[in-house]
């Protein structure tokens, strides 16, 4: 459906993942500040190699819907979190977005960086009309990740996700191919938006 998926940004290469990838992964499964508005966590071994595996099987499938991506950081290769996109209905040419990064590459823009690739992505190269994506809303960081890619809020899903014992709420977010601005504009930088690097393929 895309060919190679390797995403390009300034600072960072999301790339397919690889098996031995798991340990890098796993490191951030397991810290509760991580998948603390995360549907997951904290992984088991077996868990983070399951979700490697589930990453690696995607891509052959036919047609391919789901991407789940490494990021990694362009000037040394480190794998600091994952970014995915999902195509939910091709007849709707709908997709959601999300991103999980190690708390020590919080706070850089990389987050900011790695979403707004996966729109790049998305309308570029998936030839999606809609992404959409969510955020528990006690969750501000990621709230302000969506909002500097240009996304819009829709609004708030009252107690959608029953989580550790908790009903959590969540905001809605989401963007559209009209209102996605082509790479480094000035459009895109005045809005906080992340330009991408050319495609290097």
């Amino acid at each position: 459906m895309a060919g190679d998926p390797t995403i390009d940004t300034e600072r960072l290469v999301l790339r397919e993942f690889r098996r031995d990838d798991w340990e890098s992964v796993h490191e951030y499964a397991v810290d509760p500040e991580v998948y603390h508005y995360m549907p997951w966590g904290p992984n088991s071994e077996d868990e983070t190699r399951a979700f490697i595996e589930r990453a690696i099987a995607s891509r052959h499938r036919d047609p391919r819907l789901h991407f789940e991506l490494a990021v990694t950081v362009r000037e040394h290769g480190r794998l600091i979190g994952g970014a995915g996109i999902r195509v939910a209905d091709e007849g709707f040419r709908a997709a959601d977005m999300g991103y999980c990064l190690r708390r020590d590459a919080w706070g850089d823009g990389f987050a900011t960086e790695a979403a707004a690739g996966l729109i790049e992505f998305g309308f570029r190269r998936l030839g999606v009309h809609r992404i959409w994506a969510t955020c528990d809303t006690r969750n501000t960081r990621s709230a302000r990740v969506l909002e500097k890619v240009g996304m819009e809020l829709e609004g708030t899903m009252r107690d959608d996700t029953w989580l550790r014992g908790q009903w959590r709420s969540s905001r809605l977010y989401s963007i559209l191919e009209s209102e996605s601005s082509p790479r480094g504009t000035r459009d895109q930088v005045d809005s906080g938006r992340a330009p991408l690097k050319e495609d290097r393929r």
